[in-house]
C-alpha cells in the first residue's frame, strides 16, 4: 500500500520568534511521522514579531522527518488598521499557497492524500476550499479553550457558524478531550467521525527521579501567563495564605506571557518575593521543566479553562501528584477520581488551599512508578501516532 501523504496546516507551530508556540502540535506531528506508511509535510505562516528585510520571508527545513515550510510576513504594512488586517489575511493565504506548491514539488508532483488542519478557522476554510477544488479530504484538530462553555461567550456568532460549517464538511474531527468534542458538538460542529486522541508526553524525558531529589514543601506551576485563563494570581493568594501553617513553603513558577510583569508585581505586593517564597523561573526548555517536576512536591494548576493540560500529564509522568481544577477535559485525565491528585472547582481558593495542604501532608505517599505508567499508556508517542494513522485511513480510504 502506498504511503498516505498528509499535508499539515497548523495555526500554532514553533517558529523563529517562539520555539514553544504550538509545541503540542509539533509533538503530534513527530508522533505521526514515526508511523510507517505516513508521509507528512508542514506549511505554516504567521505575522513576524520582529523586523523583516522584505514583506515576506521564508524558511525551509528538509532536514527532519517532517519537511517544513515557514513563512513570516510584516505586522504593519500601511498603518491603517482595517486595511492591514485584510492585507495580512491575503499575505497569509499567498504564503500558504506558495508552500502548497513547494510541498507538491517535494512530493514529485503528487497531491496530498489528506489535509490535516490544526486549530481553526482560516486553516479550515482553506482546507474546505481545497476539498471543493481538488477533492482532498481533510481532518480538523482543535485545541482552543475558546470553544469550551467557560469561554464560549467570547466567540462571535459568525465564527460559531463558520466553525460548524467547516467541521461538518471535514472527513473527521479530532480533539484532545471528550469535553472539547462535546463543546464543539453543542455549536453544531460535528463531523462524520470524531476521534479523541491525547496530546503527546515525552515519557522518557518526563520520568521519576530519586526520592531524595524531591524538595520538601515545594510547589511547581507551569503555564503561559494569561492570567484571565490560568489564574496564577489566585495561586499566589493561596500560597500567601498557606505560609503561616507551612513554614518553608515554596512556589516555583515556570512560564512566560503577556501578564508576566503584572504577576511579578502582584507577587511582590503579597510579600512573596522578598523571602523567596515565590521564584519566577522564566521560560524554560523542556529538560529544565522535567528537572523541576522531578524535584517538586506537587504541581499546581488553577486554570479556568483547559482542553487537555499537557503539564498535568508531564507531572504524572514525572511521578508527581497534581492539584488542578475541574474544568474542560481535565477530569478525564483524573479517572479514577482521587488516584492522581486532587481536583477543585475553578476560583475556589479555599478548596485549593485545602487540597494543597492535603497533598503536602501526604507527599511521601504517592507511587511514582504507577503515575508514570499511567501517563505512558495515555500519552506515549507510539500510541498517539498509531491512533492518528488509523484515523487517516478511515478519513481517506480511497487514497489508502
Amino acid at each position: 500500500m502506498a504511503a498516505l501523504r498528509i499535508l499539515h496546516l497548523p495555526k500554532w507551530y514553533p517558529h523563529r520568534y517562539d520555539d514553544q508556540d504550538g509545541d503540542f502540535v509539533a509533538r503530534h506531528l513527530a508522533a505521526i511521522a514515526a508511523q510507517p506508511g505516513l508521509a507528512s509535510a508542514v506549511v505554516f505562516a504567521t505575522v513576524a514579531a520582529g523586523p523583516l528585510r522584505r514583506v515576506v520571508e521564508q524558511e525551509t527545513d528538509l532536514s527532519g522527518p517532517v519537511p517544513t515550510w515557514r513563512y513570516y510576513y510584516r505586522a504593519r504594512l500601511t498603518g491603517l488598521g482595517p486595511l492591514d488586517r485584510l492585507l495580512k489575511l491575503l499575505l497569509w493565504l499567498g504564503c500558504v499557497l506558495h508552500g502548497l506548491r513547494a510541498v507538491r514539488r517535494h512530493w514529485q508532483g503528487q497531491l496530498p492524500s489528506l489535509v490535516h488542519v490544526h486549530v481553526l478557522l482560516r486553516t479550515g476554510l482553506l482546507a474546505w476550499a481545497l476539498r471543493g477544488l481538488r477533492g482532498l479530504p481533510y481532518v480538523v484538530t482543535e485545541h482552543w479553550t475558546i470553544y469550551l462553555p467557560e469561554r464560549r461567550a467570547l466567540l462571535p456568532g459568525w465564527r460559531r457558524w463558520l466553525t460548524g460549517v467547516v467541521v461538518r464538511r471535514a472527513a473527521a474531527l479530532h480533539t484532545v478531550s471528550r469535553a472539547l468534542a462535546e463543546a464543539l458538538g453543542g455549536l453544531g460542529a460535528r463531523a462524520p467521525r470524531t476521534a479523541v486522541i491525547a496530546n503527546v508526553v515525552d515519557v522518557e524525558l518526563f520520568s521519576p527521579g530519586p526520592a531524595a531529589e524531591v524538595r520538601p514543601t515545594t510547589l511547581l506551576h507551569v503555564s503561559a501567563f494569561h492570567d484571565g485563563v490560568k489564574n496564577l494570581s489566585g495561586v499566589l493568594r493561596v500560597v500567601a495564605g498557606l505560609r503561616p501553617a507551612w513554614p518553608g513553603l515554596r512556589l516555583r513558577v515556570a512560564g512566560y506571557g503577556p501578564d508576566e510583569a503584572h504577576l511579578h508585581r502582584y507577587a511582590a505586593e503579597l510579600g512573596l518575593l522578598a523571602d523567596g517564597t515565590v521564584v519566577f523561573l522564566g521560560k524554560l526548555p523542556h529538560p529544565a521543566v522535567a528537572a523541576e517536576m522531578r524535584q517538586a512536591t506537587a504541581l499546581v494548576s488553577f486554570s479556568r479553562a483547559e482542553t487537555f493540560g499537557c503539564v498535568l500529564l508531564e507531572a504524572r509522568a514525572s511521578g508527581r501528584p497534581v492539584v488542578a481544577t475541574r474544568v474542560g477535559g481535565v477530569p478525564e485525565l483524573f479517572e479514577p477520581a482521587g488516584a492522581f491528585g486532587q481536583l477543585v472547582a475553578p476560583d475556589d481558593e479555599a478548596a485549593l488551599a485545602a487540597a494543597l495542604a492535603q497533598v503536602l501532608a501526604e507527599a511521601g505517599q504517592c507511587a511514582p512508578t504507577r503515575l508514570h505508567a499511567d501517563a505512558a499508556a495515555r500519552c506515549g508517542a507510539a500510541a498517539v501516532g498509531a491512533a492518528f494513522g488509523q484515523l487517516y485511513r478511515q478519513a481517506a480510504p480511497a487514497a489508502g
